[in-house]
């Protein structure tokens, strides 16, 4: 590749990077592919570009980005865990939880930091384990007890695996504290308002779901808020 194209390159790249800071991440994404196409060899647009991809749920092309990110040579240890962690998820949605855990935790023996207390702790619920998913999102609390993700993972563990919906509750209004437009935590509490009769509110938080930006480690999706906002009219 020569000087010129690479150097074209590189200026498409960082307008899809304008693109996505401004929130247009269809036209960002299509800006990555042709910088992509042209033979791009920027770590940071091919990692943006990788995040995207798997957000979007396009997992083929995503692991094809990520042979070229660590083919190139030169890569830090924050590049390489968040080319573990992007790879960690795609494993994830293909049917190997067990194999993108173990990924993960080799990395945290090394050092955690919020991503991986992120990713592993959703991972661990995921995974099915009550006992194991406490202890660490219980850990991920003590690393950051106001980390909206740390506390919304700790809440889904108390709601999905263990059934106490009262320590739940908790958490998930914690939440609220920090980041009052969450996807799940939004989700799970319109439950709680259906349940004592406040079917507007619930209305209410599930509409501001279904406004959100949704990634891999959403436990709600667009269907499933479709799905709850029509049981609401129904009853």
């Amino acid at each position: 590749m020569g000087l010129f194209d690479q150097i074209a390159a590189t200026r498409i790249g960082n307008k899809a990077v304008n693109e996505q800071k401004k929130g247009n991440y269809a036209q960002a994404e299509e800006l990555y592919r042709e910088a992509y196409q042209k033979g791009i060899t920027s770590i940071a647009h091919l990692s943006s570009f990788t995040g995207l991809l798997v957000r979007g749920g396009k997992f083929d092309e995503a692991l094809e980005v990520i042979k070229r990110t660590e083919r190139l040579g030169g890569l830090t240890e924050r590049d390489k865990l968040n080319i573990h962690i992007q790879y960690a998820v795609i494993l994830w949605r293909k049917g190997h939880l067990d194999h993108a855990i173990e990924i993960l935790e080799t990395d945290a023996k090394k050092a955690k930091n919020g991503t991986l207390y992120a990713v592993i702790g959703y991972l661990l619920i995921e995974q099915g384990d009550a006992e194991k998913a406490l202890k660490f999102n219980l850990e991920a609390l003590d690393y950051d007890d106001e980390d909206p993700l740390f506390l919304e993972n700790l809440a889904q563990v108390y709601y999905r695996l263990l059934g106490d919906k009262e320590n739940a509750r908790k958490y998930f209004n914690k939440v609220l504290q920090f980041k009052p437009e969450a996807i799940d935590t939004n989700y799970f509490l319109s439950f709680y308002d259906a349940e004592e009769g406040n079917k507007e509110k619930a209305r209410e938080r599930l509409q501001i779901s279904a406004k959100g930006r949704f990634s891999q480690l959403n436990y709600a999706t667009p269907k499933m808020i479709e799905e709850a906002l029509a049981a609401l009219d129904q009853e």
